[in-house]
């Protein structure tokens, strides 16, 4: 059976202990994505990392590694939760069948994160997936556009979406929860 996990992004503290936002793994797109390959059969999950306004590479790694991943996996990641998978993979000898990054995000400057992305991306990385798929959109932070960069620089063989006005592919930027074309990728 085709399993899926979706990884959220990262927020403020502010944002994360606010009872006006939902939790991460609620936000965005995420429900309605995971909703959405239920009804088509997929096992999916979207795990929430606790306090990850203050990203701990350990912290997401645990929480990713007590799935069964396999070569039916499909991972998906939202900015941070794009780069945390690239390192995991990065580190890791194992076979999946996607790769899917939204708006992947290395904190390129280490404004936020300390040693989170601490590592080399590994350039055998397609090797590990049988697709890897990065959404980008134009008017994005430079420092997205920037990780995009990185990861565009070191792996080979990756499928680009590129949009010109899905921002960082939040509700606030994209003025919907719905998002076909990823929900296409994945089933395709």
């Amino acid at each position: 059976m085709k399993n899926v996990i979706i990884f959220h992004g990262t927020c403020s503290q502010e944002e994360y202990y606010s009872d006006n936002f939902p939790s991460l793994s609620n936000s965005h797109w995420l429900p309605w994505l995971q909703k959405q390959l239920l009804i088509q059969g997929y096992y999916v999950q979207t795990p929430e990392i606790f306090e990850a306004f203050d990203p701990r590479y350990e912290d997401w790694k645990k929480e990713l590694e007590r799935f069964n991943i396999n070569e039916e996996t499909i991972l998906i990641g939202h900015s941070c939760g794009g780069g945390f998978l690239t390192r995991w993979l990065s580190e890791k000898e194992i076979k999946i069948d996607k790769l899917i990054l939204v708006a992947p995000w290395l904190d390129p400057e280490r404004e936020k994160t300390t040693d989170f992305f601490d590592f080399n991306i590994d350039e055998n990385l397609e090797k590990k997936c049988n697709e890897i798929h990065l959404f980008v959109s134009s008017d994005d932070d430079s420092d997205i556009l920037e990780s995009v960069a990185i990861i565009k620089n070191k792996i080979k063989n990756i499928s680009f979406h590129e949009f010109s006005d899905k921002g960082h592919f939040t509700y606030d930027d994209m003025k919907t929860d719905k998002f076909p074309e990823l929900f296409h990728t994945v089933i395709s």
